[in-house]
């Protein structure tokens, strides 16, 4: 298991340099097949980062958009992480409606899950008990150590067997609908974009700290599953030296 983080000036700098690392990585899974998986999420620094990846010159038309977690809100809602990447990368980018994968956060959270699931599994082919394996997954983290929508203390983070699930944001007092740790650690590339000071005490945690996803849920792409690339602002990388 090979985890690399790389310190940029601020949070723009850091998303520009995770777009060009996310390229790549798709140019090189498309240079071995027809079409390539990337599973995004949402957030205030994945609009800088989609924002960057549509300006590219890098062509979309047989890239399949999968989402990493949703909120249970309907997809024109601004909290919506599908409408995020619609208005800053799906439609400047020119994506296929064909190729975008969405959790349905306007239905029930279990029932959207199941549907996701069943996606997934019928998209990838996937027999009972298969995981998913994305071309590249991009996640951030949260103050608090989440990541996904894998919450402190949350049963969910020691679900390895199933695809998706319908999890209670507490603090929030939201249902969202989330990729389980199976298909996270499965997934063929990982790219964490971090910024903010206020993610300083998580960045550390998670890389120096005792093993332990039930209180840093972020640790389960730093310890386990075939890699990641962590892309952080001084901020948020400034208790790393």
């Amino acid at each position: 298991m090979i985890v690399c983080w790389h310190t940029a000036p601020d949070a723009l700098a850091a998303a520009e340099a995770c777009a060009h690392h996310t390229i790549a990585l798709l140019e090189e899974a498309l240079s071995g097949r027809e079409f390539a998986t990337f599973a995004i999420s949402g957030g205030s620094t994945p609009r800088l980062l989609f924002e960057k990846l549509a300006q590219s010159k890098f062509k979309w038309s047989n890239v399949h958009l999968f989402w990493v977690d949703e909120r249970a809100v309907a997809p024109t809602d601004p909290a919506s992480n599908y409408k995020l990447a619609e208005d800053y990368l799906i439609k400047p980018a020119h994506i296929p409606p064909r190729q975008v994968h969405r959790i349905l956060g306007e239905i029930a959270p279990k029932a959207a899950a199941e549907r996701y699931t069943a996606e997934i599994r019928g998209f990838f082919g996937l027999d009972e008990g298969e995981m998913p394996h994305f071309d590249v997954v991009h996640r951030g983290m949260g103050a608090d150590g989440h990541t996904a929508s894998l919450f402190p203390g949350d049963p969910a983070i020691d679900d390895h067997q199933g695809i998706a699930a319908a999890v209670l944001a507490a603090k929030q007092n939201q249902w969202r609908v989330t990729l389980l740790p199976g298909p996270l650690l499965a997934a063929e590339h990982t790219v964490m974009l971090v910024a903010g000071a206020d993610k300083a005490d998580a960045v550390r945690a998670v890389f120096k700290g005792e093993y332990d996803p039930q209180k840093y849920p972020a640790q389960i792409v730093a310890h386990q599953g075939r890699g990641a690339t962590w892309f952080l602002d001084e901020a948020a990388a400034s208790l790393m030296h």
